[in-house]
């Protein structure tokens, strides 16, 4: 029997929804997290290491069991509909998954059986763009060429959601830019869908079209990245006037020996509000630091 019969095939608006999910571990909480990713959309999800990107992962691609919550994918439910949904997402790791005794040759016989949509014409393009060897085993690919490999063998089944779990950590920047680009040219449809974890965010800022901020298993900010960014400013001012703006405007301040840097969460309305300060656009790693620290408010 086919994997799909059965299934609801409806169009779907969004590739990834997420709502009120929980995980309780020793020591830490997945707490009641929700996010969607619409359909056509690169989604940069970010945190610290240890902010619960990973258990989020794990936990929509049913490696881990939720302890409550609901999750679903292209439509379907991640648990009822697994096999449906495996067939038509990919999923690239930060540690290459494959036995080292193989080559890339290998992994397009053992991907073939796997994949309905398998196409090996496609896979070999990608082998020829990467340069990668056929027969080489894995073991002895770089890091670079592991990640390259991971790539090429997820995007040649015809996957219409693509996971990343932390995949461009540790690679040179100009492999970076090139596989960023390639996430690019796999969207161009407008029916494939990205969720990119990371904490590279300049990789982010480049590409993605809306960011989710985890921080300690709760999700802090959520929604279009160029939003995000404009609602967000590091309004800069003497140590003395920290004392005048309310605290609701407020992030976290950043002291220095010059004076205080102040994340503030409404740019737009601040800048009316203290206009004797000079106000300076943030970045997606300065809302991610100054949010880490919300809870001492006066860092350094």
């Amino acid at each position: 029997m086919p994997a799909t019969e059965g299934i609801n095939m409806t169009a779907y608006e969004n590739a990834i929804e997420i709502k009120g999910v929980t995980k309780r571990y020793d020591g830490f909480t997945l707490d009641n997290i929700s996010f969607d990713v619409p359909k056509g959309c690169i989604m940069g999800f970010i945190g610290q290491n240890g902010a619960g990107k990973t258990t989020t992962i794990r936990s929509l691609l049913h490696i881990t069991n939720i302890d409550s919550g609901e999750i679903r994918l292209l439509g379907l439910d991640h648990i009822k509909d697994e096999t449906a949904v495996k067939n038509r997402i990919a999923v690239v790791f930060d540690e290459l998954p494959f036995h080292d005794v193989f080559n890339a040759k290998d992994m397009a016989r053992i991907f073939e059986g796997m994949y309905p949509e398998w196409d090996n014409t496609v896979y070999q393009q990608y082998l020829e763009r990467f340069q990668l060897p056929i027969k080489k085993k894995i073991g002895q690919f770089s890091k670079g060429m592991k990640m390259k490999l991971q790539i090429a063998c997820a995007l040649s089944h015809n996957a219409e959601l693509l996971v990343m779990d932390e995949a461009t950590t540790g690679l040179d920047p100009v492999v970076r830019d090139e596989i960023l680009h390639i996430f690019m040219e796999y969207l161009q449809n407008g029916e494939r869908s990205i969720l990119m974890s990371s904490h590279i965010t300049s990789d982010l800022e480049k590409i993605a079209d809306m960011v989710t901020f985890i921080d300690k298993g709760r999700i802090l900010l959520t929604g279009y990245k160029d939003e995000i960014i404009e609602q967000h400013g590091i309004l800069k001012c003497d140590k003395e006037k920290i004392q005048d703006i309310d605290a609701e405007d407020i992030v976290s301040i950043r002291l220095n020996n010059f004076g205080a840097e102040v994340m503030v969460n409404d740019r737009e309305n601040v800048s009316y509000k203290y206009r004797d300060c000079v106000i300076d656009p943030a970045s997606l790693d300065d809302i991610m630091l100054y949010y880490v620290h919300r809870d001492v408010k006066e860092w350094s």
